[in-house]
């Protein structure tokens, strides 16, 4: 790590939150399905739901947020406008999306590596996959146990024009919060959504990542677990 960090992006899911995607989501669209059945059947609203977030996922268009990209895609799929089901998704948000708190655990080095970040001065972001509404990001971070904290960007559907893996996403941060790559440090556990694109945006990365065997050519000092990046990165701004 250089000494020249002045921000430290965190990837939530399985980084600062112990979640299992494939099953998060899984029971995600079980919860959210039948709040839309009378408007649109099942399979139908699934499948539009998919192919909308695949258009947030491939925006890029500076002036189009993923929001409307998604609201662009899925409601010609299902044949509704956005006035008759954006207010059920807002409803499923306030009410029942935290019934999926329990499918997750906050990772118990979350809280002390952000402060940690903050005490030695660097802004902080939370650099989740903007694929999901701020609502739905902000209580994630509450069941990681981090949402009290002052962080210079969360990445939700509402602001950003770009998501993960493209490494655009990452050079839109850095307009955001007013920094150059080479100041910025990427931490997360997904190699294709967050360690490759943002070293291709020239940040330096942090892998959350203990797998021996895997990538073995890739720095060690670069990759553990967040309590090690922790400590990495104290020591680094004690010396």
């Amino acid at each position: 790590m250089s000494e020249t960090i002045r921000a430290v992006l965190f990837d939530l899911d399985n980084t600062l939150l112990e979640n299992n995607m494939d099953r998060f989501l899984k029971a995600y669209f079980a919860l959210l399905t039948p709040n839309m059945s009378h408007l649109v059947p099942p399979e139908k609203f699934i499948s539009a739901l998919i192919h909308a977030t695949n258009a947030m996922i491939k925006n890029g268009d500076p002036a189009v947020t993923n929001r409307q990209a998604f609201i662009d895609d899925f409601f010609p799929r299902v044949g509704r406008t956005a006035e008759e089901m954006m207010p059920l998704f807002d409803d499923f948000y306030a009410v029942q999306f935290d019934k999926l708190r329990s499918l997750t655990h906050p990772n118990p080095s979350a809280r002390i590596s952000i402060q940690t970040a903050l005490d030695t001065g660097c802004d902080v972001v939370i650099a989740t996959n903007p694929v999901f509404p701020e609502t739905a990001i902000r209580q994630r971070m509450e069941w990681a146990g981090v949402s009290d904290f002052p962080f210079k960007l969360i990445t939700s559907y509402e602001v950003m024009h770009s998501a993960k893996p493209n490494s655009c996403y990452y050079r839109e941060i850095l307009e955001y919060i007013g920094r150059s790559p080479d100041e910025c440090i990427m931490v997360g556990d997904d190699w294709g959504n967050d360690i490759e694109p943002a070293m291709k945006a020239g940040l330096q990365v942090f892998w959350v990542h203990t797998a021996t065997d895997s990538m073995n050519a890739f720095d060690p000092s670069a990759r553990g677990t967040l309590a090690e990046f922790k400590d990495r990165f104290l020591r680094m701004h004690r010396q």
